[in-house]
């Protein structure tokens, strides 16, 4: 990707107007003339054994080049998972199945034709034998533990705890504006082979399709167009992808040049693509009579799917290592389990456990201050991490970089004119209304480790910067070039930067955990810096610097005030205010850190209240498409106040922090503390996520009944 940008750091990016004017480059437009297209066969069965694949029909459709399956294409399985947490099994998943499938939409055949719509009808003439095996679900109690964390500090209570809850959370779809998709074009004898592909992380993506083409890295091009979001979805290589760089390889020893292009509908990428969330949290907390936190207990458990994308294991990581979140709290023990389930795989989701680690925390906060008799604003005020404290290291390791939690709770408090809120909330509930008050804190560890960045300052002034980090709409081309012009003296018009092409550009991580700007903006600012300091010693342009930069993990944090209301009647939740004070660091671009909280929100609204992938017992999706699956809509969106603290992190070159996971945080925790605040006066519940109607409607009708009987 390549942009060139105006002056003005308020004006109009070119890359934006030319997305806005239909002239990107998404999966579809990739050019590739000629290209045959592929389709997917896939799996009825959430686990069965393959007795036969029936092909003939297909193979013999008009326009069909070939019908490909394991006895074509060989024996492979998935790479490895990131050993962030020991398994307690290797992996070695079938990338091609050949004598079971262990989930519903598993992709069992590949069908190349001529057009994608003579492969869509080619594909119904496949013939799948199998027999239907037990199928695992994600919440059995005898799934065995795939994977385990823990960790315990100092000593529990032995009294009762003063609140508990249980929480389960479900699994959620990133739901990009964009499937996902593939392209691969085959050429050259030794091979040269070019691959576009959504990803978020192009490095790790090339070596994968390297590895399982057994070709050396260097033979392989791995190239991002544009990305119409991809929010973690995106950030491990899935099957299909790698299935249609080795269709290309076998199709070349017939055709030689061979050109291939996949694209996803959203009914497979609901069934198939890698979801999110998914887990069931238990939580005890400790509080005096004086409101000060005594004792935190966690137990967590994932449901994974069948096979561990790369980041498969990092929600349960980093839900587990956040606790005990903003507070001081010295006496804790978490523990989290993961395992298996014939379900589709889980990946990272906007937030990657920082969600579930918050919404526990909150609610309990919440319970404990209601049962205490206590204001749990003042609860959380009492016992958050003071400024003088940072840097903070919790006695379980993690250290918290810096950053001002209780100025952030006072601001938003006093933003959202809280003891307003209180009062007015009294006065509606006297007159039968169900309305509820959420306060929520949280903190968002933003990605650690290294990143590259290569820039090249020509003799005519223009710069070109070349980052190992991609971009799916978050405008890093913007956030680059502005970084670039500024350290180096020039115009931004005269900076070009390059993403996510690993011909041209260094290697790198990817784009995510809140990593892009904090760690990948540093390294082109270390890069600007030596071009500098070598023009300070007499060198002349044109000339290049490339660096790699490392940096520790810096801790973005914040507070949401939210007002909800629900009809008692239908059981329908509202959002009518949303208050948030936000610390991501220096602010590099205020305007795309707006745009990224306020999605995040979006995404945090939906979890809370509408989004759910629900499958039956026998490992049937029953929300397959966006009739089942319920996004928030604009109409859903309530009025939304921002403002920011900006501490700065010692960490790295830029003092920023991450943002673009932080409304999926704070905001999910804020309305479930107003949904059980909303309900209070009637008793403690145990909620789940999404809160639908339903769910409310019947806590409601319960009460109702009760008082009737009474």
């Amino acid at each position: 990707m390549t942009a060139r940008h105006l002056a003005s750091p308020h004006a109009p990016r070119r890359e934006d107007e030319a997305l806005l004017r239909g002239a990107g480059c998404f999966g579809a437009d990739v050019p590739l003339a000629g290209a045959w297209h592929g389709v997917f066969v896939r799996s009825p069965y959430a686990h069965a054994r393959l007795q036969g694949l029936h092909t003939a029909a297909a193979a013999a459709y008009p326009g069909v080049v070939a019908v490909l399956s394991a006895e074509e294409l060989g024996t492979h399985v998935m790479p490895e998972p990131n050993p962030l947490l020991p398994l307690a099994e290797a992996q070695n998943f079938a990338l091609i199945p050949h004598d079971t499938v262990h989930y519903a939409g598993q992709p069992v055949a590949l069908v190349i034709a001529r057009t994608a719509a003579l492969a869509t009808a080619a594909a119904r003439e496949v013939v799948l034998d199998a027999i239907a095996c037990p199928v695992q679900t994600d919440r059995a109690c005898d799934a065995p533990a795939w994977v385990e964390t823990a960790h315990r500090q100092g000593q529990l209570p032995q009294t009762a705890a003063t609140a508990q809850t249980q929480l389960s959370l479900a699994r959620v779809s990133a739901s990009p504006l964009e499937p996902r998709h593939a392209s691969v074009h085959w050429q050259g004898e030794p091979a040269q082979v070019t691959v576009w592909l959504g990803t978020q992380a192009p490095s790790r993506a090339q070596a994968d399709v390297a590895k399982v083409l057994g070709l050396p890295r260097a033979a392989v091009r791995l190239i991002t167009p544009d990305v119409g979001g991809a929010f973690g979805a995106r950030a491990s290589i899935s099957p299909e992808e790698l299935w249609l760089a080795l269709a290309a390889q076998h199709l070349a020893r017939t055709h030689g040049e061979v050109k291939l292009r996949w694209v996803s509908d959203r009914s497979a990428d609901l069934l198939a693509g890698m979801q999110g969330r998914g887990s069931d949290l238990t939580g005890r907390l400790w509080l005096a009579e004086n409101g000060q936190m005594q004792g935190l207990a966690a137990e967590m458990h994932f449901g994974l799917g069948a096979w561990l994308p790369f980041s498969g294991v990092v929600p349960l990581r980093n839900a587990a290592r956040i606790l005990p979140g903003p507070y001081a709290l010295g006496d804790y023990t978490v523990s989290g389990q993961g395992s298996r389930s014939h379900t589709a795989p889980v990946n990272i989701y906007r937030g990657a456990g920082r969600p579930e680690a918050a919404l526990l925390l909150e609610s309990l906060v919440d319970k404990a201050a209601r049962t205490r008799g206590l204001d749990p604003v003042a609860v959380r005020a009492q016992n958050l991490i003071r400024p003088e404290a940072m840097p903070y290291t919790h006695p379980h390791g993690e250290t918290l970089d810096s950053g001002d939690y209780p100025a952030l709770l006072q601001r938003a408090c006093e933003k959202w004119h809280y003891p307003q809120q209180r009062q007015d909330q009294a006065r509606r509930r006297a007159a039968g209304e169900c309305v509820g008050i959420g306060v929520a804190m949280y903190v968002e560890p933003c990605g650690q480790g290294w990143e590259s960045a290569r820039v090249r300052w020509h003799a005519n002034g223009e710069v070109d910067v070349y980052s190992g980090t991609p971009a799916q709409g978050q405008g890093h081309a913007t956030t680059f070039a502005d970084l670039a012009a500024e350290a180096l003296g020039c115009a931004p018009e005269n900076v070009r930067v390059h993403m996510g092409d690993t011909a041209h550009c260094p290697e790198g991580i990817g784009a995510l955990a809140s990593r892009s700007t904090a760690i990948g903006g540093s390294a082109i600012a270390k890069a600007c810096a030596q071009l500098r300091e070598r023009l300070a010693q007499g060198e002349p342009l044109p000339l290049e610097v490339e660096t790699r930069y490392e940096a520790a993990e810096a801790w973005s944090a914040g507070c949401v005030c939210v007002r909800l209301s629900i009809d008692p009647e239908t059981g329908i939740a509202r959002i009518e205010e949303l208050v948030w004070v936000d610390d991501a660091g220096r602010q590099l671009q205020p305007q795309l850190v707006h745009g990224q909280l306020v999605g995040g929100a979006a995404q945090g609204i939906g979890q809370a209240l509408y989004e759910r992938l629900v499958y039956d017992a026998q490992g049937q999706l029953l929300t397959g498409s966006f009739m089942d699956y319920a996004l928030p809509r604009a109409d859903q969106m309530p009025p939304i106040t921002l403002e920011s603290l900006q501490t700065p992190s010692p960490l790295n070159r830029l003092g920023a922090k991450g943002v673009g996971e932080a409304g999926c945080i704070g905001v999910p925790a804020a309305i479930l503390c107003a949904a059980h605040d909303a309900l209070s006066p009637w008793g403690e519940f145990d909620l789940s996520l999404p809160l639908t109607p339903e769910q409310l409607w019947r806590v409601i009708s319960r009460f109702h009944d009760s008082a009737q009987k009474a």
